[in-house]
């Protein structure tokens, strides 16, 4: 048994450690309590118990029989699916007022030669029709070589000197142009478009189509395909690039335009800007599923409209749980 003495001396030691600890904050064990042992690495918890669940945001155009925009629905009337899963809407808005990211990909290659300044007077119409301070456009030329012109900007003064110093070129890299500005569109907030005017021909793209696909899908891109036949041409058509075009388009939920006349050109650039104007964003966060494929379908169906027969929605048919590279 201990003496006294050292009884009182333990006591005296042991609430002096108590009143430090809880001075700082912290009790300690008893000393005859082991300590718990060290837990495991907290990288494994967070494996374990934290899911990374992306909010998957779908732009979706609703027309009339007319083709003309619908701009009068409410949330009620969209069902999105994802693999054929109904999904819950998260969030629903009409896009008017969200800032644009625009690439305008223009074709200076040989082919393009004879139309090209008055293509670049259309060019610089939809410009300044479509821009707002808080949007931005950024102008790519492409010919055998494809260049940024200009970045991102809302100074219409700084898009027109670009589109003036585009020139001619020799062969066309179309493929490598839409890969380059789904690059540049992936970054950026808001809606994100691709507008490409070509004659729909590649010659030395090092990127094949699936690749140029593939980047437009991974950045969101909305891709609007102007193509650009010459009326007495007809013979040096790419029919093979004009068709891949309407697809890319289709994809990515945008759609493709034949122009053979400078109206022609204008009306397409018209109602790409109409088009922009009245979209609505549905926005969901998808189960989580075990699939082989990292490619997830989606389908927007229209509901509670007694004409809905007759409207028509666009939107990206699906998106990547991957990155191309």
């Amino acid at each position: 048994m201990n003496s006294p003495p050292v009884k009182i001396f333990f006591l005296a030691l042991l609430a002096a450690t108590v009143c430090h600890a809880q001075s700082s904050g912290t009790v300690p064990k008893p000393p005859w309590v082991k300590p718990a042992p060290p837990k495991a690495a907290s990288a494994q918890d967070d494996s374990t118990f934290k899911v990374d669940v992306k909010l998957v945001n779908v732009f979706v155009t609703v027309t009339d029989e007319h083709g003309a925009p619908v701009a009068n629905l409410n949330k009620d009337n969209f069902q999105i699916f994802e693999d054929e899963r109904l999904q819950k809407i998260a969030v629903f808005d009409k896009e008017s007022e969200l800032p644009l990211s625009i690439v305008l990909d223009i074709d200076t290659s040989l082919s393009t030669r004879k139309d090209l300044p008055l293509e670049l007077n259309s060019a610089r119409r939809f410009a300044h029709a479509i821009l707002r301070p808080v949007d931005g456009l950024s102008l790519y030329g492409f010919s055998e070589t494809v260049d940024q012109v200009v970045p991102f900007t809302s100074d219409l003064k700084l898009v027109d000197r670009g589109i003036q110093s585009l020139h001619p070129g020799a062969a066309t890299a179309m493929y490598d142009a839409i890969y380059l500005s789904s690059e540049a569109l992936e970054p950026q907030q808001g809606r994100k478009v691709m507008v490409v005017i070509t004659d729909g021909g590649d010659t030395v793209s090092k990127i094949d189509y699936r690749e140029a696909v593939r980047a437009a899908q991974q950045a969101e891109a909305i891709v609007y395909s102007i193509i650009v036949v010459p009326i007495e041409a007809s013979a040096g058509r790419d029919t093979g690039g004009e068709h891949a075009l309407m697809q890319l388009s289709e994809d990515t939920g945008g759609k493709y335009y034949y122009a053979t006349s400078i109206p022609q050109l204008d009306q397409a650039f018209r109602s790409i800007s109409d088009e922009l104007r009245t979209q609505y964003l549905l926005a969901y966060y998808p189960e989580r599923r075990l699939a082989d494929s990292d490619f997830r379908r989606i389908e927007v169906k229209l509901a509670g409209l007694s004409d809905s027969s007759e409207y028509k929605s666009r939107h990206r048919t699906g998106y990547y749980t991957s990155k191309l590279h």
